[in-house]
């Protein structure tokens, strides 16, 4: 699907580069498939030089590409738009990864009726272990959203969603790290506080996170049921249960996400 596609990268940063590595590591697209460009000059030049990739200005990239990706975020959206506005091959799907930012945004902010594709990933594609919304715009078609969602499959999982989803998604899977990470700190300061050094008390929870979410997605069962595995009778996973339940941690976790969703409402009109 994606062979003879060129594929560039507009801002190759983290996240640029975990969808470059994805994409060569999982064998879906040749070095010379793939172009990059970023502001600071010597990063590129160590990727193209690890990865045999070719560096190019947006201008060209624009240009030459059957698959542009904007790695920028959503206050700068509006004026690399404007830089590209014109300069698009003629077919070009153009894929966002900013957060708030809608397809028509950008689809009336580019002269032509441009296929875009806007997602929604999350760091975790850094290693290949990523969440990624996709929401295809009025002119993509269903096999533009297949070869972008090959893109996205190889830095992790994909979904497709509705455009009036896709805030929800940046609240819970996009913001979503940055809960887990608090839990899991805490988890290992709790570990600190019951006698383990903090080295051993960071790897048993976070390798329990990891090994638990696996179970999730592996076995399809309702984390209530999975629960249940391990919550005997008169045991004493059931007390732990009750502190958590005592300090309100489903409220307090079900509010983050729907300020989180607030706020990613307003970051961006359009």
């Amino acid at each position: 699907m994606l062979r003879e596609k060129k594929i560039a990268v507009i801002g190759a940063g983290k996240l640029g580069e975990a969808l470059i590595h994805g994409l060569l590591d999982s064998g879906a697209v040749e070095a010379a498939q793939v172009l990059a460009t970023r502001v600071h000059r010597e990063k590129l030049q160590e990727l193209v030089q690890s990865r045999s990739i070719t560096a190019t200005t947006n201008e060209e990239a624009a240009s030459v590409a059957d698959i542009l990706v904007l790695c920028v975020k959503p206050q700068d959206m509006a004026v690399a738009l404007s830089d590209l506005d014109g300069k698009l091959k003629e077919g070009t799907v153009v894929v966002s990864v900013a957060a708030c930012v809608t397809t028509s945004f950008i689809e009336d902010r580019l002269s032509s009726d441009v296929s875009v594709i806007r997602t929604m990933p999350n760091t975790p594609c850094l290693l290949r272990r990523g969440m990624t919304a996709l929401v295809p715009g009025r002119f993509a078609t269903d096999e533009h959203l297949q070869m972008v969602r090959k893109i996205f499959d190889s830095v992790g999982r994909t979904v497709v969603l509705k455009e009036s989803q896709m805030d929800a998604v940046t609240g819970l899977s996009g913001s979503g790290p940055a809960y887990a990470y608090i839990v899991i700190e805490a988890l290992a300061e709790a570990g600190v506080k019951v006698g383990l050094p903090r080295s051993v008390a960071t790897e048993l929870v976070a390798q329990t996170m990891m090994g638990s979410a696996e179970m999730v997605l592996t076995t399809g069962k309702h984390p209530a049921l999975l629960k249940d595995m391990v919550t005997t009778p008169a045991g004493c996973t059931m007390d732990g249960i009750m502190a958590l339940e005592d300090g309100g941690i489903r409220v307090t976790l079900i509010k983050a996400v729907v300020e989180a969703v607030r706020r990613a409402s307003e970051l961006i009109d359009g």
